[in-house]
């Protein structure tokens, strides 16, 4: 599963649990190394039908709130996939960066991250997601 589509999948899940009234886990949306989320496979077609009604934004505030650390995940690659439970590193925003075709600044940079949050935010609204601001 592409990394893009396990972030669609994170915000989905709790978006679901925060309807439901369960509190969001990022654990508990994280399958086993080499598993994928049965719940979750397909949850991004070619329409992304499955973020359509989300409110991302009030999703991850909420997410923010339980998570308990002050997290920038409205601007910040890193702390936004931290946010989701997801891998952070610089190998994994650069496989992301080139899932996305992200190619701005050197690797790891402040240039690449920013341009990279903004990729995930257009594709995130591109499939029908509430972004803020």
């Amino acid at each position: 599963m592409s990394l893009f589509n396990s972030i669609v999948d994170k915000i989905v899940h709790y978006a679901s649990n925060l309807v439901s009234g369960a509190k969001a886990d990022p654990a508990s949306a994280k399958p086993e190394p080499g598993e994928t989320s049965t719940a979750s496979s397909g949850a991004v077609s070619g329409t992304g039908s499955s973020l359509q009604s989300v409110d991302i934004g009030a999703t991850l505030s909420r997410l923010a709130e339980q998570h308990g650390q002050g997290l920038n995940w409205q601007s910040s690659i890193v702390d936004l996939l931290k946010l989701l439970g997801l891998d952070s590193s610089l190998q994994a925003r650069q496989t992301l960066a080139n899932e996305l075709n992200v190619h701005a600044g050197e690797a790891g940079s402040a240039e690449q991250n920013i341009a990279l949050h903004q990729a995930v935010v257009q594709k995130l609204a591109a499939h029908g997601g509430k972004w803020p601001g």
